[in-house]
């Protein structure tokens, strides 16, 4: 992360802060794109701390969080080459998103150990979707690419939250593995999504000692959509994409309240729901700080997940 930092200075990859996100106005100038730092070192340690040659699930989800990494890279760099907050175009993302995520979703379906499969909630048995597998990884995609770049607001809050869900999701696929006929069959792919989802854990780990609050580093959304990227391809290729929203709870509820405020916003002609969006800086108007809603994201987030992991424990042994 120091050679990562210095090379955004050099590059003067600095955030700038929008005119009515007044409250962030002493974060302008702080580096961006440190997502850069993190890509690396899970991409490397993934690599190199697989087990076997039975890796195509984990490879795969490397390449999408790369893939999806890129795509915030260029808008990153847009908005520090031009100077401004905005970079692609919205209908670009979503197309460049799409292309990759479609890409995934097809080789799931194709792939025979995912073959179009998702695992019921606390149950471990999965159920196959057949051609609707195809719109439904789309979706789980789309929907997690861009709510954890709706997180992304506040120092830390993203690297935490992505940290805590991967925890809980490598705790599942472990069940997973260990209590099941599949799992058992294919043992290496599991083990080395684990690999992939701890990798992750020990990355955010490391960056969150620069992004914490105060934060010294951004991860601009090169590092956001990168995160989203490995969060939806992890969720497909385990089978666990009914989970993700569960343990998600707090991304889903950050895209639900900015949908919410837009279509409040237009169909009242300029009333609001939350003082602002996403809810997060709801909450830092009404004058909370950003530590305190962060670690309060995160215990949500733990809680949830804890359960999930008990309830499906219980289930699995019997009890």
């Amino acid at each position: 992360m120091p050679i990562v930092i210095k090379f955004c200075r050099k590059l003067k990859a600095r955030q700038t802060i929008l005119h009515y996100v007044d409250n962030h106005a002493s974060k302008a100038g702080t580096p961006t794109m440190g997502g850069i730092g993190f890509i690396i070192a899970i991409a490397v340690a993934t690599l190199l701390a697989g087990i076997g040659t039975d890796n195509a699930l984990a490879i795969v989800s490397v390449l999408a969080m790369i893939a999806f990494g890129i795509v915030g890279f260029l808008d990153d760099f847009i908005k520090v080459f031009f100077k401004q907050n905005k970079g692609l175009l919205a209908w670009q993302k979503i197309v460049f998103q799409t292309a990759i995520a479609l890409i995934v979703a097809f080789f799931a379906y194709f792939n025979p150990i995912v073959s179009g499969q998702i695992i019921i909630p606390f149950t471990l048995y999965p159920i196959n979707l057949y051609w609707f597998a195809v719109p439904f990884f789309l979706i789980i995609f789309l929907a997690f690419s861009n709510a954890v770049n709706l997180t992304d607001g506040l120092d830390g809050l993203a690297s935490k939250l992505v940290l805590c869900y991967m925890l809980f999701n490598a705790g599942l696929i472990f069940l997973f593995a260990l209590n099941t006929e599949q799992g058992q069959a294919n043992i290496e792919e599991y083990t080395n999504l684990i690999v992939f989802a701890f990798s992750i854990i020990g990355a955010l780990t490391a960056f969150l000692i620069f992004n914490g609050f105060p934060a010294k580093v951004f991860m601009g959304d090169t590092g956001a959509l990168a995160l989203g990227g490995s969060v939806g391809a992890l969720a497909i290729v385990s089978g666990l994409s009914l989970y993700s929203p569960l343990i998600g709870i707090m991304f889903v509820l950050t895209c639900l309240s900015v949908m919410m405020q837009v279509m409040y916003f237009k169909a009242t002609k300029g009333k609001r729901i939350f003082l602002m969006s996403p809810l997060h800086h709801h909450f830092e108007r009404k004058g909370i700080h950003e530590n305190r809603i962060v670690n309060a994201y995160v215990a949500v987030t733990a809680v949830i997940g804890s359960l999930m992991l008990l309830i499906t424990l219980l289930v699995t042994v019997g009890i």
